[in-house]
């Protein structure tokens, strides 16, 4: 290499070690800014709905928030006990854990430790395209197919019901359940396996005696975000539910869950500021304690899982 081509290398390397910093620099302050947006959405959000939370409770005590077992705001005969509200939630998602546990675990164990590279290539995509179905085709698939058949097996199960809204939620919810659960198993090291194997167990009592047991934060984690995600679903159980506000725990009767109740006031007809308006942000704001506790138990193990991993 002659001199002058040396010299015009050196200064090229030298301009690009003076521009890295400040592209870094650039992609740094983009990078804040994208986080600092997020969370300001996010301060927004629990700002409006504490504002309209706290006008709500100067009309109404908590304890006939927490005590009553009616929920009738839209009648001439005020009741806003939120617990039929509470029970018609917890009811549907208890249904759709019922449904997609069994099934997204049974699924996550084949995909991770039985099923042959080809078939998991195949079987897996399958498998999460259930997650990019709108929800509101589940909901009409609900009312129109699922609660029909139904009706033909469960005696007095209504047109409307808590039954068919939480298993077809169940099965929109099990890919979240069998991809975090198969992220968990296959977390588990292989050397438990061998271990296993070479004191003589075989293939299914290593799967459930030693991965599963291992795997057990990740599991109960992904179950965590799946009830969270259940809580929150709004189109199924507004369409196939009834939005009927009953304390009931039959799931052959209409009910009506929280979020269908703000999906039904929400409609641009309701005037700002009345009673009726702010059970709106009431509602809101219960269930986004609900969530937020859930989504909290789920970071908890799930950080309790990556803490355990890191040990092994």
């Amino acid at each position: 290499m002659t001199p002058r081509a040396l010299i015009r290398l050196r200064a090229r390397n030298g301009r690009g070690r003076a521009a890295t910093p400040l592209r870094e620099r650039l992609i740094e302050i983009g990078l804040l800014a994208c986080g600092a947006l997020s969370v300001l959405v996010t301060a927004g959000i629990l700002l409006v709905l504490a504002f309209e939370t706290f006008s709500f409770f100067g009309r109404v005590s908590l304890a006939e928030f927490f005590g009553d077992t009616r929920w009738t705001p839209l009648f001439a005969d005020k009741h806003v006990g939120i617990w039929p509200l509470v029970a018609g939630t917890l009811l549907t998602s208890a249904i759709a854990i019922a449904v997609a546990l069994p099934f997204g675990l049974l699924a996550a164990i084949y995909l991770s430790e039985l099923a042959s590279p080809r078939a998991r290539r195949i079987l897996k995509p399958t498998l999460e395209l259930l997650a990019g179905v709108p929800t509101i085709v589940y909901g009409t698939f609900a009312l129109v197919f699922v609660t029909p058949l139904l009706q033909r097996v469960v005696p007095d199960l209504a047109g409307f019901n808590a039954l068919s809204p939480g298993i077809v939620m169940g099965f929109m919810i099990m890919p979240m359940i069998s991809s975090l659960a198969e992220d968990a198993l296959y977390a588990v090291p292989g050397s438990l396996r061998e271990a296993s194997y070479a004191l003589g167990s075989s293939k299914l009592p290593t799967i459930f005696r030693v991965v599963l047991p291992s795997a057990t934060s990740g599991i109960a984690a992904a179950v965590t975000l799946a009830i969270s995600r259940a809580i929150g679903e709004t189109m199924v159980v507004t369409i196939a539910a009834g939005q009927q506000p009953n304390l009931t725990l039959d799931p052959r009767v209409p009910i009506e869950t929280m979020t269908a109740y703000i999906v039904s006031i929400s409609k641009g007809d309701t005037p700002t500021g009345t009673l009726e308006y702010q059970t709106i942000f009431a509602v809101g704001s219960m269930l986004f304690l609900m969530t937020f506790a859930m989504n909290a138990i789920s970071h908890r193990m799930a950080r309790r899982l990556r803490h355990g991993a890191g040990q092994a």
